[in-house]
């Protein structure tokens, strides 16, 4: 077994990193050990890397463990997820001089917390799109489950080599529709063909991301955006069309009704540079 601790600035919430996390049936999750079990690939190999929190909120410390040594690609990955490289405390303040400081107070140390791999992020989107969450996960679950794969009880998406080859019928016959049974494998087959580069497009801007993603089918800017927050961390991103977020300011500012696109627009320029920490605060207010 090798391990090792991770110490960080506080405050930093990793109970409600857990509770976020565990929405999702698929990740491997204990709340009361204070653990969560990270499928990752380390040189082209499959291992689940424990992140173990054995710190406090106001000084967080984690013990890091796989099986194997890790590479410094994985452990600065596992940093990247977990928001471990960079601190909380200018989003804070920043936030604390706008209107959402109530938010900010009550939910104060809660990170952007990244997708474990770029192409699972991917599937997840598309396969979420225009459902309920219930029914995205069950089927996000149906798929990993039978063409993913489990390592000690944790389970890896699967390859975009693997979905490639499937028929459409692999799909719709788990309750996908047809449309989505298409999108899901027609994007697999252009990233497993090379046509679509998704592992290495985090040097590019937010506007590059989204006019080369945007051209997929069925990939549209909601798909877009959520990739660039959950996949990539970008610390700058505002859905205005989701209706969670507007759902989360209409209880904030005790509206009458949902606010319009215009008044998003107004209130989100005070909130720059760091709006996706609004779009994640404001989530978080009504979870």
């Amino acid at each position: 077994m090798y391990s090792y601790e991770v110490k960080i600035d506080g405050p930093y919430e990793f109970n409600r990193v857990l509770d976020r996390l565990s929405m999702d049936p698929l990740h491997a999750v204990d709340k009361e050990a204070r653990i969560i079990r990270v499928p990752m690939y380390d040189r082209g190999e499959p291992v689940v890397v424990t992140v173990k929190a054995v710190g406090t909120s106001e000084h967080p410390a984690f013990e890091v463990s796989s099986e194997k040594e890790m590479s410094s690609t994985i452990k600065e990955r596992i940093a990247r997820i977990f928001h471990w490289d960079r601190s909380l405390t200018p989003v804070q303040q920043h936030y604390l001089q706008t209107n959402l400081a109530p938010i900010f107070k009550e939910h104060e140390g809660t990170p952007i917390v990244l997708e474990f791999n770029m192409y699972g992020c991917m599937m997840k989107c598309i396969i979420h799109q225009q459902l309920n969450l219930k029914f995205a996960h069950t089927l996000t679950e149906r798929f990993v489950q039978q063409f993913g794969f489990q390592r000690d009880g944790v389970w890896f998406y699967p390859l975009p080599e693997t979905i490639a080859e499937l028929d459409y019928e692999a799909l719709t016959s788990l309750q996908f529709s047809r449309r989505k049974a298409e999108y899901v494998i027609d994007t697999s087959r252009l990233i497993a063909e090379g046509k679509l580069n998704v592992e290495n497009i985090d040097h590019q801007t937010d506007e590059e991301i989204l006019k080369e993603l945007i051209k997929v089918r069925g990939i549209g800017p909601w798909t877009v955006q959520n990739v660039l927050l959950f996949a990539l961390g970008r610390p700058n991103l505002f859905p205005i069309a989701d209706i969670g977020i507007q759902n989360a300011l209409k209880k904030l500012f005790n509206l009458p009704a949902k606010p319009s696109k215009d008044e998003m627009e107004k209130w989100s320029k005070d909130w720059e540079p760091y709006l996706s920490y609004a779009s994640l605060y404001l989530w978080r207010s009504i979870e």
